[in-house]
């Protein structure tokens, strides 16, 4: 297989991207060429034990010179298509009438009038998202233009599996192309020009975190302790659960001290075992970063350009939607991976309330339920009662589109505050004033569309069409 880095290059300058993104690019695809596996073995590690918590840091006070320093930046380039999707998935409502980015916004807005009246808010789009975001913006006049708030992602070419050349199909042109992961937003910074106008204007903190997570505000407690720690990156984690086997984990590595993730594609099997140890690995990855922009323009200077992020190699189809379409590479980075490029890079412990995203209709409808609230500040945290365990919701295949689980919940989303755990088989809707309590299951067997009447459902499984006793009264 022919090295084609002349052919991508010409085509990635043909579609008008920067130096910085297509010397990222080629940076991960050599690596493929070259059959690179990027897997990191149990030895080369030690595991993390201790770190320090936001819930041990003191009252900052007044952080308002602090706040005037920072950049918020939300990652909103996902359309949700999982979820059957075709627009910013940040505009799917998330609370009564009020999308993610309407709370996005109105977190920004509160901070800016009592705390922060200097603090900038960004958002990186993508081709996909752009007009959508600008769109909604609008219906906040005072935000100002909102092209003036974007960070624009770039696109990269899909990789014939075979040829290992950059796809084409004159077709369909738009299939050619897909986007580069969350990592790609170093060289957005840097080859929009964003990261030096940030810095002429005086901004070194840097707070990044997914438009989907409305846990991820910007605690004043964590800025302070950033800026005081002297640390050049910073990442938020949290404690590992049963659930999170599976998912990657915050490590050291043996050679340098330097932290890392590994994540269960660089994990070689013979170590599987200790990957999905929870007492072992304790921690990972909320995507919250904070980013001393100074620091990130040094690292960049030495790598005249280049952040060297790990890579993430994903096989796919042309088209998601035709599986007889010819197989490509898709190539991505992760953002968080980049705390392996800072030297004296650091994490701080945070509670699972601010890893808050929603990745799927079960997501959706636990965020929407009277399990969460929002407070005065436009935060979105668990009720109290909840002692920070959020409800496990599970609901079958055919829920996974939005608007399947809009038919699900049209005459009400159910009370969660006391589930436990929450799941749904079959073809199924609620009624008004479905009460969750424990652990409740509930399956319909028959094709037709049974309602779950009003009442409290309490540690049981309820079985349609055959029945079950009526639920307790209100």
């Amino acid at each position: 297989m022919a090295d084609a880095t002349p052919e991508i290059q010409a085509k990635m300058e043909k579609a008008g991207l920067s130096a910085a993104a297509i010397q990222a690019f080629l940076h991960q695809y050599k690596k493929v060429v070259l059959n690179e596996a990027g897997l990191i073995p149990e030895g080369s590690l030690t595991p993390v034990e201790n770190l320090p918590s936001i819930t041990d840091q003191p009252d900052p006070g007044d952080v308002s010179m602090l706040a005037a320093e920072t950049v918020v930046l939300k990652l909103n380039g996902g359309l949700g298509t999982s979820m059957g999707l075709e627009k910013a998935k940040s505009l799917l409502r998330v609370r009564g009438d009020l999308t993610f980015l309407d709370v996005i916004v109105r977190q920004y807005l509160n901070l800016r009038s009592s705390v922060a009246p200097q603090l900038a808010l960004f958002f990186m789009n993508s081709f996909s998202t752009s007009d959508d975001t600008a769109k909604a913006l609008r219906r906040y006049p005072e935000l100002g233009d909102p092209r003036k708030l974007e960070l624009m992602q770039n696109k990269v070419p899909k990789i014939d599996v075979k040829s290992l050349a950059p796809v084409a199909w004159p077709d369909n042109p738009l299939l050619e192309w897909c986007p580069p992961g969350h990592g790609d937003i170093y060289p957005s910074l840097l080859g929009s020009g964003l990261l030096n106008q940030l810095l002429a204007s005086g901004r070194r903190y840097l707070f990044v975190s997914n438009s989907d997570n409305l846990g991820a505000t910007l605690d004043m407690r964590l800025l302070a302790f950033f800026a005081k720690c002297g640390a050049p990156f910073l990442m938020e984690v949290t404690a590992r659960t049963a659930a999170d086997r599976k998912g990657g984990h915050l490590a050291r590595r043996k050679g340098d001290g330097r932290l890392l993730l590994r994540e269960s594609a660089q994990c070689p099997d013979q170590d599987m075992e200790a990957f999905q140890d929870i007492k072992r690995h304790r921690f990972f990855n909320t995507n919250n970063l904070w980013i001393r922009l100074d620091a990130l323009r040094a690292e960049l200077d030495r790598g005249k350009g280049l952040l060297p992020l790990p890579l993430i190699r994903n096989e796919k189809t042309l088209d998601p939607r035709d599986k007889t379409t010819p197989k490509v590479f898709q190539l991505e980075t992760a953002m968080g991976a980049a705390v392996e490029c800072f030297d004296g890079a650091s994490a701080i412990q945070v509670p699972r309330s601010r890893f808050a995203p929603v990745k799927s209709t079960a997501d959706l409808l636990s965020v929407r339920s009277d399990a969460y609230e929002l407070d005065a500040e436009f935060r979105l945290k668990l009720i109290s009662d909840r002692i920070s365990a959020p409800p496990i919701v599970k609901l079958e295949d055919r829920y996974k589109l939005v608007d399947r689980l809009e038919e699900l919940v049209a005459a009400g989303v159910p009370s969660l505050a006391r589930c436990r755990s929450l799941a749904v088989e079959g073809n199924l809707k609620f009624g008004p004033g479905v009460v969750i309590v424990g652990d409740v299951k509930f399956r319909n067997s028959e094709d037709a569309t049974k309602t779950i009447g009003a009442g409290i459902y309490e540690n049981r499984d309820v079985d349609f069409p055959t029945g079950a006793p009526n639920p307790k009264e209100i």
